[in-house]
């Protein structure tokens, strides 16, 4: 009988992807993946390191799969990502269950860990330099149904005062465009209708492989797949946002008109001290150009409230942006000083109290952006890829448009009269319209 293993996985889609691998690796070699902890042989609890939340939630889940030690059937916890490349020692010294450490550039070597930890004798930390990266090659445990994230690239090479990314991720490093597009038409094959492009920073592809950036050239490259429906971009910077870029959103008809660029503020001031490419000015203009060349795009960015130094008129100022711009979805994140970034040693330093006070003001301005561009789709048709039907609800189902991302945006509910796959794309009338989701009728 093969052993049983179960991953637990926390944080972004690029540990998602992370996960997947592993997953895809060890079933090569006979293990049996499993989704109930209680049951498995070999626990790996992938984590996030990004924030101090996100830490707290690693140890704490941590914590709770190593009951499955006395009370299930693990024989071996093991810990990944992000926090296992930081804090390794720290990890091993506190949580004695821990049977082993992989960082984030060594997931290749996802089954020797395993096996070492399985004897017992010790508790092996496979966490070197960050440079490993996948290929098509490499074996995938599909997890996502009809989308799957695309890993483009790895690591970072910007410096960010808030950021550690680039020390637990490593450099920038791309995959070739032939790479990508063998993947994709590998999930393309298995019925994937939706691959979503992810890297720290999307619009830094290809510099270290071309020398130069060539998103563009990817993206023309992947439209040409057959069996992809979608194909969407996340974390394209708006510093790199070139218009070779602009020009495969307006002419590319698998190219999601979707684009999420995290700006992080709005504030000169704040922006230098983040020390983030471009100013208000630049990001105004690009909005600018962006809606011009593809009216129909949706826009979602994310913002950093409470930065060391954000005054009430700088936050109002964001505020004021928010709504000028009109963005169709934003996320907000509260600043987090995390150990070893510039930024944790800067001064005037704002309250948690004002910070979350900021975060639940902006978030409301952005549900009232959404709302007002929600509310402008009633009447109009568009494609709706459904994932699932409305358990609640008989002849109801829930999708998304390509102006909604997986899991962070809104919802399509579509009324129908005739039976909907899970994964078929259909036409859908859009009747109504709520804060962030819409409602409407296949047609």
């Amino acid at each position: 009988m093969s052993q049983k293993l179960a991953v637990v996985t926390l944080g972004c889609e690029k540990n998602l992807v992370d996960s997947e691998v592993m997953m895809g690796l060890v079933s090569k070699k006979g293990y049996q993946v499993v989704q109930n902890p209680e049951e498995a042989d070999v626990i790996i609890v992938n984590t996030c390191g990004f924030i101090d939340a996100a830490k707290a939630e690693s140890v704490e889940t941590i914590l709770s799969m190593a009951q499955y030690k006395e009370d299930g059937s693990c024989k071996a916890l093991l810990v990944a990502g992000c926090m296992a490349q930081r804090y390794q020692d720290e990890l091993i010294a506190e949580i004695p269950e821990i049977d082993g450490i992989v960082g984030t550039g060594e997931y290749h070597r996802i089954d020797e860990l395993i096996n070492i930890s399985l004897i017992g004798e010790e508790k092996p930390q496979f966490v070197g330099n960050p440079v490993y990266l996948y290929d098509e090659l490499t074996p995938r445990f599909m997890t996502g149904g009809s989308s799957a994230y695309v890993k483009i690239a790895e690591g970072c090479d910007h410096s960010c005062t808030f950021c550690i990314i680039p020390k637990m991720r490593g450099k920038f490093r791309s995959r070739p465009i032939e790479s990508i597009v063998a993947e994709a038409k590998s999930l393309a094959a298995q019925g994937v209708k939706e691959i979503m492009l992810i890297a720290q920073d999307s619009t830094q592809y290809g510099l270290d492989v071309y020398g130069k950036r060539n998103l563009h050239g990817l993206l023309e490259a992947l439209n040409e797949v057959e069996g992809l429906e979608w194909i969407r971009l996340h974390y394209a910077y708006p510093g790199f946002f070139t218009d070779e870029v602009i020009d495969a959103f307006a002419r590319l008809p698998k190219v999601a008109k979707y684009i999420d660029m995290p700006l992080q503020h709005s504030e000169d001031s704040i922006l230098k001290a983040m020390r983030r490419p471009g100013h208000q000015a630049q990001i105004r203009k690009l909005v600018a150009k962006i809606r011009d060349r593809v009216p129909e795009v949706a826009l979602r960015t994310s913002f950093i409230v409470g930065f060391p130094g954000e005054t009430e008129q700088d936050f109002e100022n964001l505020c004021r942006f928010v709504r000028e711009i009109g963005f169709d979805r934003i996320g907000v994140f509260t600043y987090s000083p995390e150990e070893g970034t510039p930024s944790a040693e800067m001064d005037r330093q704002v309250p948690e109290d004002v910070k979350e006070r900021r975060a639940s003001i902006l978030m409301e301005v952005g549900r009232e952006v959404a709302a007002e561009r929600n509310a402008e789709r009633v009447g109009s048709v568009l494609k709706v890829l459904i994932e699932r039907p409305d358990d609640d609800n008989p002849g109801v189902y829930v999708g998304r448009t390509e102006y909604d991302a997986k899991e962070i945006d809104g919802q399509v509910f579509v009324t129908s009269n005739r039976e909907i796959r899970t994964g078929d794309m259909v036409n859908v009338r859009i009747t109504h319209s709520y804060d962030f989701d819409l409602a409407g009728e296949c047609i």
